[in-house]
């Protein structure tokens, strides 16, 4: 019971075993008692009333004891003789992980390898649990005994494959120097183009189709000048035979290549959206009005119209005070698309919540 209590406390073994355990405790000392009262009488020549039946009650009662300890045994037997063995295995358990930690650090120390990052780190971790383990009494803390030995195969693995990755990591570095260069040469080209179509832009459109716009090109600059930052620093760091640096500032110049793109693309996909609207400014009201229809009907064919109906006609409504808003020389098509889109998403709620309703209402 102590090893299952320790190994498996989880499996709450010893609720079960308290009372049996009671019952013996009890018996027990009934049977000590009894015994002092006749060894008592025995000395003093006295007769114990009702010896005989209290002896038999006696008896019964530790047989009653004895047979609830086999009763639980029997039932229990499988989980408590593996907690014991489990018990038993772990001072051998801790050697043995120790052990393949001391081959792991020494395979570790002895790597041309030993200064990559990876390594470097699998090496401060497999310490720091041996640390943790060396502290653990594998005889009273079975369970964090087991943990510590766990974490400890685990940071023999982590670092196992480090290594295992390190010869790898050279070409993977030289490959992802060539690609990143690439990309930020494309990316260059591509924010040439945002100027013009930023000017473009202020000419064509409505001042305010462009306000949140402002700042694209000079952020997509600066982002494109921390890619290129980043990518020196790789090819210093793959130079000094260090690729894991080298791969790490890759991907950092790959995020603010990729932030730069999209402050461009705001700029290009913008330009183009608004030119498209303003060639057919009801191409997408048609579609929201599409939209529109189709909510009423499934409101309709739901049953819901008392429910979700004017909540629908208003929708109608809205659109109509948007379109009337295409008005003067330069009109904010921005503005209109948002709120098209604005309007397009309140619907497309609104059938989701409808979908969700079985409703009764066929008004």
């Amino acid at each position: 019971m102590a090893a299952s209590e320790q190994v498996f406390p989880e499996r709450h073994v010893g609720a079960v075993w308290e009372p049996v355990r009671a019952r013996c405790y009890a018996a027990s000392g009934a049977y000590l008692s009894f015994t002092d009262e006749l060894d008592s009488a025995e000395a003093a020549g006295t007769a114990i009333t009702d010896g005989p039946a209290r002896a038999d009650a006696l008896v019964r009662q530790l047989a009653d004891a004895a047979r609830g300890v086999d009763e639980f045994y029997h039932a229990h037997r499988a989980g408590l003789e593996h907690a014991a063995s489990v018990r038993a295995s772990v001072p051998q358990l801790l050697t043995q992980v120790r052990t393949e930690a001391a081959e792991e650090l020494a395979t570790a120390e002895s790597s041309e390898y030993a200064s990559y990052p990876s390594v470097a780190s699998g090496v401060r971790k497999l310490n720091e649990v041996l640390v943790t383990a060396a502290a653990v009494d594998p005889g009273t803390a079975v369970a964090a005994a087991r943990e510590a030995a766990t974490e400890v195969r685990q940071a023999c693995l982590e670092l196992r494959e480090a290594l295992a990755q390190a010869p790898s990591r050279a070409t993977a570095a030289t490959n992802a120097l060539a690609s990143v260069t690439t990309r930020l040469a494309a990316v260059r080209n591509r924010a040439d183009a945002l100027g013009p179509a930023y000017s473009a832009l202020l000419r064509e459109f409505n001042a305010a189709s462009s306000a949140d716009l402002t700042n694209n090109e000079r952020e997509s600059r600066r982002g494109i000048e921390a890619a290129d930052a980043a990518l020196v620093r790789a090819r210093v760091a793959a130079a000094d035979r260090d690729p894991e640096t080298a791969l790490d500032l890759t991907a950092t110049a790959r995020e603010h290549l990729a932030e730069s793109e999209q402050l461009v693309d705001a700029v290009t996909r913008r330009l183009e959206l608004l030119r498209e609207v303003r060639a057919d400014p009801e191409a997408q009201l048609r579609t929201v009005r599409f939209r529109l229809r189709d909510a009423q009907m499934l409101a309709v064919d739901r049953g819901l119209v008392g429910e979700w109906g004017s909540v629908l006609d208003a929708q109608a409504e809205r659109l109509d005070r948007i379109t009337a808003g295409l008005s003067g020389r330069h009109p904010d098509y921005w503005a209109y698309v948002s709120e098209l889109r604005t309007v397009a998403e309140f619907i497309a709620g609104v059938v989701d919540r409808m979908r969700k309703t079985v409703g009764t209402d066929s008004t």
